[in-house]
């Protein structure tokens, strides 16, 4: 029987808003828990996870990597953290994490006794996009990807991608988002309750869309769908959306914390990303029993399969007819592919999957694959092929 690591400390870049971040939280808090002593150390101070880490009595520990003297003084107080509560594994969670990692691990003196994995949570990585910074630090993650013993990908896509960055790990593997379908899960009680709070129509298709605003999401491009379709209506939701141009058909309901709840309000969960490891938002909506319609990005393919529609990102038009194929259906037609689609998170795509397969790599085992996302990913020399664009967009 395998050993539950006595102590793991996560190291984060944030604890704000993200898929990223929520995946972290919902990955230490899921029981049974992964060590008998997590530890969460976020670099940056503050954000919506913090007290929900604490509420459910993980240890949370916030740095000061925003300023200039505090990052050498946090990475010196990571190391102490580490020699003093002499984890069995530190797991990197983002770049800035994934980096700060390696080196308290190695100031630390505890590398030969502690293993060390990277979390890669993101697919194209288009690094004009977000500042030099950033990219001084995906090319020093990349030329250190060989000392991690493992590195995470939460995407095929995302790893591939990284591959070709010239990440060369020792060891990959692919761990699918692990989502919590008892949160994230169908409320036909609460639909017209939302609706009525929100001024929507009883009657219509309402669509949902999950996003903070970022140019990877392309809200411009969705905005443009919408102004196609004028008889339906879409909730915008996420950071930032409430200061997009308004739409006569469109609410931009900002960051919100019951996006579970605001589901319930939706017949078609979309997203209109130019890039995406693995979609947060589309499976969430698809455990609430929505048919998806989204752009085929990383992932996306293989968590929606045959249950909604895709499109290539960044053709509004083909978003939109995408949109109406899905609202000619009928209600019965959206509901018998909702029930598909959360069968297929349920099967494939839980947090206890994703759970399991983190605890076998955190016990030095081999990580059977436990969903048709969830592979070892052969190592080469050679880049793979296959076309794969603040901390760069997280899934």
């Amino acid at each position: 029987m395998s050993r539950r690591p006595g102590t793991i400390v996560f190291v984060i870049t944030d604890l704000r808003v993200g898929g990223a971040e929520a995946m972290l939280e919902r990955l230490v808090t899921a029981e049974p828990r992964l060590a008998e002593t997590p530890i969460v150390v976020s670099l940056l101070p503050g954000g919506r996870h913090v007290e929900t880490l604490r509420a459910a009595g993980i240890r949370v520990v916030e740095l000061r990597f925003d300023t200039v003297l505090g990052m050498p003084a946090g990475l010196i107080r990571l190391a102490r953290l580490i020699a003093r509560e002499r984890p069995d594994v530190v797991q990197g969670w983002m770049y800035h994490g994934d980096l700060a990692a390696l080196l308290a691990l190695r100031l630390s003196g505890r590398r030969r006794r502690t293993r060390l994995l990277w979390g890669i949570r993101c697919a194209d990585l288009d690094l004009a996009r977000y500042g030099r910074q950033l990219g001084l630090v995906v090319r020093a993650c990349a030329r250190l990807s060989g000392q991690p013993d493992v590195v995470t990908a939460n995407s095929g896509a995302g790893l591939e991608a990284h591959l070709r960055l010239g990440y060369r790990p020792r060891r990959a593997e692919v761990v699918a988002n692990g989502i919590d379908t008892d949160r994230f899960r169908p409320d036909p009680a609460g639909r017209l309750a939302v609706r009525d709070e929100l001024g929507l129509p009883a009657e219509g298709v309402v669509l949902a869309h999950v996003a903070r605003v970022d140019p990877a999401k392309d809200h411009d491009g969705f905005l443009a769908a919408m102004d196609m379709l004028p008889e339906v209506r879409a909730m915008m939701i996420g950071a930032g959306t409430e200061r997009l141009p308004p739409r006569p058909n469109v609410l931009g309901l900002g960051q919100r914390d019951d996006v579970a709840r605001l589901l319930a309000a939706a017949d078609i969960v979309v997203s209109s990303s130019t890039t995406e490891g693995f979609s947060n938002a589309i499976a969430e909506g698809m455990a609430c029993g929505l048919p998806a319609v989204a752009t085929d990005v990383g992932d996306t393919r293989l968590i929606v399969d045959d249950t909604g529609l895709l499109v290539r990102p960044g053709d509004p038009g083909a978003f939109a007819e995408a949109v109406r194929r899905l609202v000619a259906e009928g209600s019965a037609g959206r509901a018998d592919r909702g029930a598909r689609a959360r069968a297929r998170v349920v099967d494939c795509f839980s947090i206890a999957r994703a759970q399991a397969r983190f605890a076998a790599l955190y016990a030095a085992e081999p990580a059977p694959p436990t969903s048709p996302a969830d592979r070892p990913h052969p190592v080469s020399d050679r880049a793979p092929r296959t076309e794969a664009g603040r901390e760069a967009p997280s899934g």
